[in-house]
């Protein structure tokens, strides 16, 4: 049985858990990567991590890496680009793309106060045409060195923290959190009550 200590913390870091924020990562192949960005996603409280694999190979986790943080993310798994983003859509979630080609605005001119999925692509092709169509907006990371894009982790924890940052200083944003039947299931399933 779990100590209350254990409980508690658990059911507060369910709590400041985003549900209406998402990472999509589309046919990502580096192991070091995915799980890099496992970590960082539960790190900023991500709960959700969409996991697009055309091949529908196992999601490719480096568990030395994530330090066993996809025991706290909901990982779905998908096989097409096309449902998977148009899914979200349904759900209410403005889709925003990560792109390096032109039309693409800066990821700090992005309103993450919104139900927001943010998808990346595979580290050699980026994303896919079809979510460059279905994406809300295409954005980037300026850069001004001599490299055109940073690994893939960095890109997303740097994308991540700005939403996090718009939302801890907008005076509008509420934390809705969620739903409290969820958020006990959740917890008796991390800690490993039936």
């Amino acid at each position: 049985m779990p100590t209350k200590e254990r409980i508690a913390k658990v059911k507060k870091v369910l709590a400041n858990r985003y549900a209406d924020l998402r990472v999509v990562m589309e046919d990502v192949k580096n192991t070091h990567n995915a799980s890099a960005v496992v970590r960082t996603c539960d790190a900023a409280g991500v709960l959700f991590l969409d996991v697009i694999s055309f091949e529908n190979d196992p999601f490719p986790i480096n568990e030395a890496i994530s330090t066993r943080a996809e025991k706290w993310l909901q990982i779905e798994h998908h096989t097409k680009t096309q449902k998977c983003l148009n899914d979200l859509k349904n759900k209410g979630f403005a889709v925003a793309a990560t792109y390096l080609g032109e039309d693409t605005i800066a990821y700090t001119n992005v309103d993450f106060t919104k139900p927001t999925a943010i998808v990346f692509g595979n580290e050699a092709e980026g994303i896919s045409p079809a979510a460059r169509e279905l994406a809300d907006c295409t954005i980037h990371v300026p850069m001004v060195g001599m490299v055109r894009s940073l690994n893939l982790s960095v890109t997303v924890g740097i994308i991540l923290y700005e939403a996090i940052r718009q939302r801890l200083v907008s005076p509008t944003y509420a934390h809705k959190g969620l739903p409290p039947e969820e958020l006990e299931s959740l917890a008796n399933r991390w800690l490993g009550i039936d």
